[in-house]
C-alpha cells in the first residue's frame, strides 16, 4: 500500500496533488488548517476514485499539532511519502510596508512548519524509506521585489532544506526532492488582494501563460515515482521558463 500525507492538501495545488496521487493508487491523509468544507469535498472526490482518504485539521506551526497529524496518519497505515505543501502569504507589498507580525507569520507557515513536517516525515519513514516532496516557489530565486520578499526568503529556505536533508537521509532510503512552481492560476491571488495578477503577469512568462495546479501535480507524481528513483536533494522548477 502507498500511503501519502499531503499538508495543505484540500485546496489549490495541494488538492490537485492529492487527486493526481489517488489516480496513481495512493491512499491519502490530507492536512488542512481551517477550511473543513474544502477538506470534505476533496476527500469525497478521492474516495470516489476508490482510495482511502482521511482529512485532519492541524496548525503545522505547532510541533505538537504536527505530531498529532502524523499519529493520525499512522492509524491509517505506514507512510511511504509526504508532500510538504502547506504555505501562505497574505498580501502583495514591499517588505517595509508589511507589518512585523505578518512577516513572522509568513516565515512560521512557510519555513518553520515545513521543518517540523520534514522532521516528522523522517521519523516516520526512516525504517522503511520513502519520499519527501517539498513545495517551494520560483520566488525563492527571483526574490519577488515589491510583492513578497519575506515569502520568497522563506521559500528559499525550503530549497536549502531539500538539499541538506536529502543528503542527510539518503543512506536511510529516504529521497528528498522539491518542486518550485512559478505563476500558477489558483485563488491565492484573489485572497491576497490581487485578483487580476495572473492575467497581468502572464506576458512576463516565457511560455506566455500561467501554469495550472494539475501541472504541478504531474511533476510531484513523477518525482515520487520509480521513474525518478535516482533523484534526491534536488529542486525541480516548474515555472514556464521564468
Amino acid at each position: 500500500m502507498s500511503l501519502t500525507l499531503v499538508t495543505g492538501g484540500t485546496r489549490g495545488i495541494g488538492a490537485a496533488i492529492a487527486t493526481r496521487l489517488a489516480d496513481d493508487g495512493h491512499d491519502l491523509v490530507l492536512g488542512y488548517l481551517s477550511d473543513s468544507q474544502a477538506a470534505e469535498e476533496t476527500a469525497t472526490r478521492i474516495r470516489a476514485l476508490g482510495r482511502t482518504c482521511v482529512s485532519v485539521q492541524a496548525d503545522l506551526t505547532d510541533a505538537d499539532e504536527v505530531e498529532r497529524l502524523f499519529a493520525a496518519a499512522a492509524e491509517v497505515g505506514p507512510l511511504t511519502a509526504v508532500v510538504n505543501n502547506a504555505g501562505a502569504t497574505y498580501r502583495f507589498a514591499s517588505l517595509a510596508d508589511t507589518p512585523p507580525e505578518e512577516v513572522r507569520r509568513v516565515v512560521e507557515v512557510n519555513l518553520l512548519a515545513p521543518l517540523f513536517v520534514a522532521r516528522a516525515a523522517v521519523l516516520a519513514m526512516r525504517e522503511s524509506g520513502g519520499v519527501l516532496v517539498n513545495i517551494t516557489s520560483g520566488a525563492a530565486t527571483i526574490g519577488s521585489p515589491g510583492e513578497y520578499v519575506h515569502y520568497a526568503a522563506s521559500k528559499a529556505g525550503l530549497d536549502t532544506l531539500t538539499r541538506g536533508l536529502g543528503l542527510e537521509v539518503a543512506a536511510q532510503g529516504i529521497r528528498v526532492v522539491a518542486v518550485a512552481p512559478g505563476l500558477i492560476a489558483t485563488d491565492l491571488h484573489a485572497t491576497t488582494g490581487d485578483a487580476g495578477r495572473v492575467e497581468r503577469m502572464a506576458p512576463q512568462i516565457p511560455l506566455g501563460r500561467a501554469g495550472q495546479p494539475t501541472e504541478i501535480a504531474e511533476a510531484v507524481a513523477w518525482l515520487m515515482s520509480d521513474a525518478a528513483s535516482y533523484i534526491t536533494a534536488t529542486t525541480l522548477r516548474v515555472a514556464g521558463g521564468r
